[in-house]
């Protein structure tokens, strides 16, 4: 089977159609090795592809004869995901909410002005590495 025939049928991309880019964009690899979307899989390969900041690794159990539901999945991949690359991604999420809430409208004179002491700084101690 495909690789991105197997990623859609187990459900990591909504879409053939996606899987295939996510291999044009070479973030598919199978055993180690960057992968066409035309790659064959089989049973007993490792698949790691990197989707929504997060580097997933799967193991190939078996081929499914079409695309399944969500509960049997289960039954033809293994995750092999490291937990702390889900903890790394709450951390992004919850760090961009920390400043300013999604639909709070623009930023007061302060924020602005905190906003422009911040990116100095930042630009500072970039020159000072020099």
């Amino acid at each position: 089977m495909r690789v991105d025939k197997y990623l859609w049928c187990v459900r990591y991309y909504k879409s053939r159609n996606l899987a295939t880019e996510a291999c044009k964009k070479n973030q598919v690899q199978v055993n180690g090795q960057v992968a066409k979307a035309s790659r064959e899989v089989y049973p007993g390969d490792r698949i790691q592809f990197r989707k929504d900041q997060i580097q997933y690794q799967i193991s190939v159990l078996d081929l499914p004869p079409n695309r399944v539901g969500a509960k049997l999945t289960d039954i033809y991949r293994k995750d092999d995901t490291p937990a702390e690359a889900f903890a790394h991604l709450e951390m992004l999420k919850l760090s961009k909410e920390h400043y300013r809430k999604t639909g709070v409208g623009r930023p007061t004179k302060k924020d602005r002005r905190d906003l422009d002491e911040l990116t100095n700084d930042a630009w500072d101690d970039e020159d000072t590495d020099e």
